[in-house]
């Protein structure tokens, strides 16, 4: 069967009475080479555990099921277990848990399903929990690689340098733990039902070690989230008003000893000058006690 195709699919979820869930997100692929391509990317081999997050009707299941030692596929609709169980028949190294995959502790699920192997992460998410899930992903701290297609404007941000317009809290989340690598565009056409946006497949590959040693993580981050809620403000005048342990004067004193401009915006500061301006606010906290 050629899961792609879309007679092929529609004929599978006639005969099923599938109906496609808007809540979930659910858009099948109908271009061989996107599931081909996203699986050849994903850095998978037989010492390799692949977890799988919306198999859908198993295409790009079925592509990770060639390269991987195990694939474990977590499935929300329930609706598509007798799908599931036809299109994925052959594949011996496949499992499919029909839960939600944000209920779960996943460097535990893993280490069941699959011990003694590497771990990896290749899926086309939803994108109406891509943040959610790619945020469990990482704090899981178990994945070498994380292979995922998601809408285009996220992965942009994702992948974003400062003094852009697509950087932000989250991709600078992302990128303290990750390596990220933007790797090709897949537009609407290739999907049943058609989103409305262009999507992209992206590829995060675990840091040894985050870019710089700092002294109190949370509070970088914690920076780092006034910084952006605001974007317009100065980080001076973030931190003073979003973080209520520090004065303007506190916070400038210490972004001036890093030697920024006090006028700065959190847009214009890369993850080693936040650590930097973390450090000092923390050696300036410890003082006054």
């Amino acid at each position: 069967m050629n899961l792609t195709d879309i007679r092929e699919i529609q004929a599978l979820l006639e005969r099923h009475k599938f109906r496609f869930s808007k809540s979930m997100g659910q858009n099948f692929l109908t271009a061989s080479w996107v599931p081909e391509d996203i699986a050849a990317s994903a850095m998978l081999d037989e010492n390799v555990g692949v977890v799988e997050v919306g198999p859908g009707i198993g295409c790009l299941t079925n592509e990770l099921s060639k390269l991987a030692g195990k694939v474990l596929s977590v499935e929300l609709d329930k609706s598509l277990k007798p799908v599931l169980a036809e299109t994925l028949a052959h594949c011996d190294n496949v499992e499919i848990v029909f839960s939600d995959v944000l209920k779960l502790n996943l460097r535990e699920l893993v280490q069941e399903k699959m011990p003694g192997m590497r771990y990896a992460v290749c899926a086309n998410l939803p994108y109406n929990v891509t943040s959610p899930l790619l945020t469990a992903f990482i704090e899981a701290g178990c994945f070498e690689h994380i292979t995922v297609m998601i809408q285009r404007e996220v992965a942009k941000r994702i992948c974003a340098a400062p003094n852009t317009a697509d950087y932000g809290a989250f991709g600078i989340f992302v990128q303290w733990y990750m390596d990220t690598e933007l790797l090709f565009d897949v537009s609407p056409g290739c999907f049943i039902p058609q989103p409305k946006v262009t999507s992209s497949v992206i590829r995060l590959t675990r840091q040894e070690k985050p870019p710089v040693e700092v002294k109190d993580e949370k509070l970088m981050f914690r920076i780092i989230r006034a910084a952006f809620n605001q974007r317009r403000k100065t980080l001076v005048n973030a931190i003073g008003s979003q973080l209520g342990e520090f004065t303007k004067e506190e916070a400038a004193q210490a972004i001036e000893s890093c030697g920024f401009d006090t006028r700065i915006r959190g847009e214009a500061i890369d993850i080693v000058g936040f650590a930097k301006i973390s450090d000092k606010l923390t050696d300036i906290k410890a003082a006054d006690l």
